[in-house]
């Protein structure tokens, strides 16, 4: 008898990404069931994403990434989903990858966790030092990861603090759960970056740590 396949959403978090997020979930739509959360887009980023298929959840107002990711969380949950992958709307990561992040999951992994070439910001290598120090953990702030939902559902939500998509998995790697981590190409977004000013970004990204060793 073969071996049960878990059940899979890909959530895929989306503020004005007309341009791209209709290629994205056509990419993506084969591997799982795809969500995607339009965080109160004002181009045609909710037509793009439901003329290619996907679940939409639509804020009413733009309350970020961590707070998309908790919609799209709850939403998995409701659709009795048991394993969720998180990719970006901006075609900076790879649908090849995915049946190796799937693949991982069904054969227990907690967490697959994106590994980049190359990390972005100061901040970023810093707070990526930590974890790699403490874990084992060498790239926090990789947008592309995978879970098993026995992880949501332990911890009872995705993120409290707004940790830019780290705090289940800090959660899950600090309490033990079994990880693996898997190497991702760097693929250039075609517009602007999700921080458009580098102080912001190393301040929040800082900020994010020191949140989450005061919790954990």
């Amino acid at each position: 008898m073969s071996e049960r396949l878990l059940r899979v959403a890909i959530i895929v978090p989306a503020f004005n990404e007309e341009n791209t997020i209709g290629h994205v979930v056509d990419s993506i739509s084969s591997y799982g069931t795809v969500i995607v959360i339009n965080d109160a887009s004002t181009d045609n980023t909710l037509k793009e994403a439901k003329k290619m298929g996907a679940i939409v959840v639509t804020h009413s107002e733009n309350k970020g990434y961590d707070e998309a990711l908790n919609s799209g969380f709850r939403k998995a949950s409701e659709l009795n989903k048991e394993a969720v992958i998180t990719f970006d709307a901006d075609g900076q990561h790879s649908h090849e990858l995915l049946p190796v992040f799937i693949k991982c999951l069904n054969q227990g992994q907690a967490l697959v966790l994106g590994r980049r070439p190359r990390k972005q910001r100061i901040s970023e290598s810093l707070f990526g030092l930590y974890t790699k120090y403490k874990f084992g953990w060498n790239d926090p702030l990789c947008g592309m990861k995978g879970y098993n939902m026995n992880l949501f559902n332990k911890l009872g939500y995705f993120d409290s603090m707004n940790s830019i998509g780290t705090e289940l998995a800090f959660f899950g790697v600090s309490n033990h759960y079994k990880f693996l981590e898997i190497p991702i190409p760097e693929i250039k977004r075609v517009d602007s970056p999700r921080f458009h000013s580098s102080l912001t970004a190393n301040y929040k990204i800082i900020h994010s740590l020191f949140n989450l060793l005061r919790k954990y």
